[in-house]
């Protein structure tokens, strides 16, 4: 778990008012946005990230954590994304099917913010 308790639902809160234009976010942009300082920011974020899927998952919400992406790469999230979506039910387990559920998940999360 995150060191910070109340990191995820600073991520949340911040995730959830963020202006569409600017999602999706990396892991670097968010740990700027939200004042955090080194050591580990970006694990600390994904740390966090990872805190808020459970959340979701238990509650029956999309992942708000789809809206943040790694910078290297394709503009997906990060392994550790995919690899949780998978054990918590919500992702195929066929890596050649992730970027296109994770690409549905961020569509929810983006209808959802707007409801």
């Amino acid at each position: 778990m995150t060191q910070d308790p109340v990191l995820p639902q600073r991520l949340r809160q911040y995730l959830a008012a963020a202006p569409r234009e600017a999602l999706p976010i990396t892991y670097q942009q968010l740990a700027e946005a939200l004042g955090l300082q080194p050591p580990r920011t970006i694990q600390r974020v994904a740390q966090a990230l990872e805190a808020l899927m459970r959340e979701d998952a238990e509650h029956g919400r999309p992942f708000i954590a789809a809206l943040v992406v790694s910078r290297r790469g394709e503009g997906l999230p990060a392994q550790g994304f995919f690899d949780l979506a998978v054990e918590l039910g919500r992702f195929p387990v066929d890596p050649a099917r992730q970027a296109g559920a994770w690409r549905e998940a961020f569509e929810r999360v983006m209808a959802a913010r707007s409801a």
